[in-house]
């Protein structure tokens, strides 16, 4: 309805979808993770007691996020080299990295079903994590977030 396809190419559209519910599948799970008690040690001092929706100042002042910024730079600096591949004609599908060719077995309708699913969860999980934040914001509590 808002035109968006007639601006961009639809495997752009689609890579963007999928890279987006490939992270918000983790961040639910890493959001969840450390409000149930998850932590990775050593545990700087001033990161004890955090929860997810408390975590970001902290995280700053120790410098961490910094480092965070720096990493996910390197990976879409080097992941925007597939996906300029395969908007000039390269043949590369959408999303696809070369991970997990295993899970894509049998017929091309099998392949087309798992690739459908993979969306479909990638759509629920930015929903999810949408929720997940929300609910953890708006009633100050951990998980189950009610």
């Amino acid at each position: 309805p808002l035109g968006i396809s007639n601006s961009f190419p639809a495997d752009y559209l689609v890579e963007s979808e999928l890279k987006h519910g490939r992270i918000c599948q983790l961040a639910w799970l890493g959001y969840v993770a450390v409000d149930l008690g998850a932590r990775i040690y050593p545990l700087p001092s001033s990161m004890e007691g955090v929860t997810s929706a408390t975590a970001h100042d902290p995280a700053v002042a120790f410098g961490s996020m910094g480092n965070m910024f720096i990493w996910i730079a390197l990976f879409e600096m080097v992941s925007w080299i597939g996906i300029s591949q395969m908007l000039q004609g390269s043949g590369r599908a959408p999303g696809d990295f070369g991970f997990g060719k295993g899970f894509l077995k049998g017929s091309e309708a099998d392949i087309q079903n798992m690739k459908l699913k993979e969306v479909t969860h990638c759509r629920a999980a930015m929903l999810a994590f949408a929720g997940v934040v929300t609910q953890s914001v708006l009633y100050d509590k951990g998980f189950p977030y009610f």
